[in-house]
Formats: structure tokens, sequence, C-alpha cells
């Protein structure tokens, strides 16, 4: 009886050994994600300080301890799409959808990073997804994007109909605005063109891009002396630049038509 008493013992110090090491297990994994979720934390400061290889380095230290963080894994995407690197972002942007298939502003990045490399049909995809998504708060950008993304594909009626219904939603978005205008001279619109990209350069009028699309535009419409003005504009804003010599030279092709 005595020898039984003392196995039955030795179970239960077995058993409490055994969950003592669980709870320590647990307290210590729990420091663990405390610890990745202060680097992404301070990752995400430095990101919005303009730090992008500091935030970098931030965030993949926090991948090296908890990188089943589906926060975290849209954060490092968004870090390699600003070092101009999207086929690094494009497995963390999926990585984070793996992990929460309804992150919509993961997958609106992921259109993105699909943008940057060319992949327009699977940036499409993407799109289309996050626009079905109700509960996602910023539809126009996404809708601005499959624009875009029908732009480059010269498919310039969907073109227009997405940024169309973008600027329904805000009606003063500045891309869906600059985006339109570059549609519709590419559609030969060319009055429609010079109204949106005038809206546009209103609501950024440090945006040398701009100033280039409504010198096109207005050279379009036959309307040189603003079409010029426009281009010295570009050089004015953006000088020393492949952007400022292209508007130099265009200045120049209409100089002598007004």
């Amino acid at each position: 009886m005595k020898k039984t008493w003392l196995i039955g013992t030795g179970c239960i110090l077995a058993v409490c050994l055994l969950f003592s090491c669980t709870k320590i297990n647990e307290v210590d994994r729990e420091k663990e994600i405390f610890q990745a979720e202060k680097y992404r934390e301070l990752g995400e400061l430095l990101f919005k300080d303009g730090k992008y290889t500091d935030a970098l380095k931030e965030f993949l230290k926090a991948e090296a301890i908890n990188p089943d963080d589906h926060f975290l894994q849209n954060d490092l995407g968004l870090a390699y799409m600003y070092k101009r690197k999207p086929d690094l972002a494009i497995p963390h942007f999926k990585k984070a959808l793996e992990l929460n298939d309804d992150y919509s502003p993961a997958r609106n990045n992921l259109g993105n990073a699909y943008a940057e490399t060319g992949q327009w049909d699977k940036a499409i995809e993407q799109y289309e997804i996050v626009t079905a998504d109700i509960l996602y708060a910023t539809p126009q950008y996404p809708l601005s994007n499959m624009g875009l993304a029908y732009y480059e594909k010269k498919d310039y009626p969907r073109s227009e109909k997405y940024y169309l219904e973008s600027l329904k939603i805000e009606r003063g978005f500045f891309m869906a605005l600059y985006g339109l205008g570059k549609t519709y001279m590419a559609m030969g619109r060319a009055a429609e063109a010079i109204d949106r990209l005038e809206k546009a350069a209103g609501l950024a009028p440090a945006e040398p891009r701009v100033h280039f699309e409504l010198g096109k535009a207005y050279s379009l419409n036959r309307e040189y002396k603003k079409g010029y003005d426009a281009y010295q504009e570009v050089v004015k804003l953006d000088p020393d630049t492949p952007l400022a010599d292209s508007a130099q030279l265009e200045a120049q092709k209409i100089k002598h038509l007004f």
C-alpha cells in the first residue's frame, strides 16, 4: 500500500512539473510576442518618418520572433515597396493574407506590388476583391488603382469607368483626377483631359508630373502658349531631371506655334 502511494505521489509530482514547465513556456512566449510587438511598433514609427531602412530592420527583428503576425507581414511588404523591391514585397503580402484572408489593406497592397511589376491582370484580381469588401474604409483607392491598371492595358473605357467610380466617393481625389486626365488624353478627349488635370494641379501645384501632362493636353487642344507655360513649370519645379529635359524638349517643339 505504501509503495502504491509513493508511485501515485510520483505521478502527481510529474504532472505538476509538466504543468509548471508549460506555464513557464507560456509566460516566456508571451514575453517574446510582447517584444516582437515593440519592434513592430518602433518600425511603424520609423516608417512614418520616412526612415524605411531603419524600419525594415525593426520589422525583421520582430519577424524573427513572431512571423505569424499579419500586421507585421503587411508592414514588411510596405517597407520593401518603399525600398523599390516589389518582388520582395509580394511574398509578405501573400503571407499576411494566408494568416488573415480578410485583411483588405494587405490585399490592396498586393495588388499594388503586382502593378509595380507590370502584372496588371493579377493586380486587377486583387483590387476587385478589395472593392467587394463593404467594410473597406477607402474603396476609392482600389477603384483608382483599377483605373490605372486598365489604362496600362490600354482598355481606356474601363479605365474611365473605374476612375469615375473612385471620384464619386471622393470628388477631390488627386490620383483619380490625374489618371482620368491621362485616360482622356489617350482617348483624344483633350478638353476633358484639361479639365481633370487642372483640378489635379490645383490640388497638388508642386507636382511636376501634373504640369507635364497638362502641357501635353494643352498642346493636343492647340492651346500652345498654355502648353509652353506648363512645360516651363515642370522645369521650374523639377530642374536637372529627365522629366525637366523632356519638358524642355516639348516646349521647344511648340514655341513657334504661338
